[in-house]
């Protein structure tokens, strides 16, 4: 009798069970050695298994006046200012209106002479008027003029306050931009600097494993190993911060990614420096100075203060006012009654301030106080403005200096460190030449960064300065 198929088979499925289970075997080494290399540590500013595109400076300054901002809020105040023109400059014109009106006066209790008024005031017992007509001001005074010239300075002074709020807005994206850069930067040379030490650890380590220098070489080795791992931990700290205040200026989510072009290949071109620091002449610095918006809006300013001082004065002036209306007021609405008392009225009226116990006097002292306070402010504002200038053309220059001198330095000390490496090695140095040079270098691949962002900032701020 024949066996059944099923166990003719199962010795063949035993010959593949070793097969079967080595696969699975590799399979499940292959996902825990995955999974043990991802890195324990997210780099800041950067999401999980995403490499965001580097994030250019004159992005980052476009996203950030999108947003929320005190540029944005200067741009409603500019707005709101141009409606304050326009409300002065309807003043000119006459405003149109309609009053019709419906009065019942009781007829008089005395009266011989039937449907006599009770109240003299009133032409009689039941009155309509419908009046369509013109009212306005004749500005012989000057008032409506220097309202207008006020708001228009108002307006100027608050365009030129968007202007500063726009540039201010800039110098800070561009000093939180490179803040970020920096610390990326300082982030990356402390990685760096941290590979150093772990590789001379591990060298002093199989050195005295041999008996070739003594523990106390290797004791050391670990602890500049701590010290590196203690400045990569404060650098990927400051990165985050960095990154969190650059987000909160271009409007990124506190979770989303940013990353800033690499500051160490973002170097200086002399070209670019004396095309932003020109060799001004005193005069020609002062003029320049004289244009920044932070002065315009002083002097926009003291010209509306100006006319408040002429508005105070219109106020002890005559001043004019007309009305000029046309429709009826009868007793009725019947045709006849209408086309009898039907008509224009036209009214000018003459105010003369007599006494107002000084008042308006008092309102045109505070006004020229404000014109004195404001030509001081303009005089101190200038020269602050020299000031900055000359503060931030000087750490331009020292910056780019700076630059070249360590540029060149940074070469030797990465080959210091080589050499004294090498040298311990061969038994010809002690530890302490290995661990100057390590610290050296890590002192100098920090100020390189330090350089570059100085001169960046400072040409941010000398571009501010001179209204560039």
């Amino acid at each position: 009798m024949n066996p059944p198929d099923n166990f003719t088979s199962q010795p063949r499925l035993v010959q593949f069970v070793p097969v079967i289970a080595v696969i699975l075997l590799l399979v499940l080494a292959g996902r825990s050695n995955g999974q043990s290399t991802k890195p324990d540590r997210i780099s800041p500013g950067a999401a999980p298994d995403v490499s965001p595109t580097p994030l250019t400076r004159d992005e980052a300054v476009r996203l950030a006046l999108a947003q929320a901002s005190n540029y944005q809020q200067a741009q409603f105040s500019e707005s709101s200012a141009v409606e304050d023109v326009r409300q002065a400059q309807t003043a000119f014109l006459p405003k149109f209106i309609s009053t019709p009106t419906l009065i019942y006066n009781s007829p008089s209790s005395g009266a011989t002479v039937p449907h006599t008024p009770g109240f003299i005031g009133a032409n009689a017992i039941t009155e309509i008027q419908g009046l369509v007509g013109a009212v306005g001001e004749l500005d012989l005074t000057g008032r409506l003029r220097a309202t207008l010239r006020r708001n228009r300075a108002l307006l100027a002074a608050a365009h030129a306050g968007t202007e500063a709020a726009r540039r201010a807005l800039i110098e800070a994206t561009e000093e939180s931009y490179y803040a970020l850069a920096l610390t990326a930067a300082r982030r990356y040379a402390s990685e760096q600097n941290l590979e150093t030490a772990e590789k001379f650890e591990q060298i002093t380590s199989l050195l005295a494993s041999g008996g070739e220098v003594a523990e106390v070489d290797l004791i050391r080795a670990r602890l500049q190993t701590t010290a590196r791992r203690d400045e990569l931990e404060q650098a990927r700290a400051s990165e985050a911060i960095a990154a969190d205040s650059l987000r909160v200026l271009i409007g990124y989510d506190m979770t989303a990614p940013v990353k800033t072009v690499e500051l160490l290949n973002n170097l200086p071109e002399g070209a670019e420096l004396q095309n932003d620091t020109p060799n001004f002449a005193t005069e020609a610095v002062q003029n320049t100075l004289a244009r920044r918006p932070e002065f315009l809006q002083l002097e926009a300013l003291r010209n509306a203060a100006l006319q408040d001082v002429r508005l105070s004065r219109a106020e002890r002036r005559p001043q004019f006012t007309y009305a000029i209306n046309g429709g009826f007021a009868a007793d009725s609405l019947r045709r006849s009654s209408l086309q009898q008392h039907s008509g224009v009225l036209a009214t000018l009226s003459l105010t003369i301030p007599l006494f107002d116990w000084g008042a308006s006097r008092s309102r045109e002292r505070q006004a020229q106080l404000r014109v004195q306070t404001l030509e001081s402010t303009q005089t101190l504002a200038l020269r602050g403005f020299a000031q900055q200038f000359s503060s931030a053309r000087t750490q331009a220059l020292s910056a780019a200096a700076r630059i070249r001198l360590l540029g060149a330095s940074l070469d030797l000390a990465r080959r210091n460190v080589e050499i004294s490496i090498a040298r311990y090695r061969a038994g010809e140095a002690q530890i302490i030449e290995v661990t100057d040079a390590q610290t050296t270098l890590s002192a100098q691949r920090a100020a390189y960064a330090q350089a570059i962002y100085d001169y960046r900032i400072a040409l941010a701020r000398l571009r501010q300065t001179t209204g560039q």
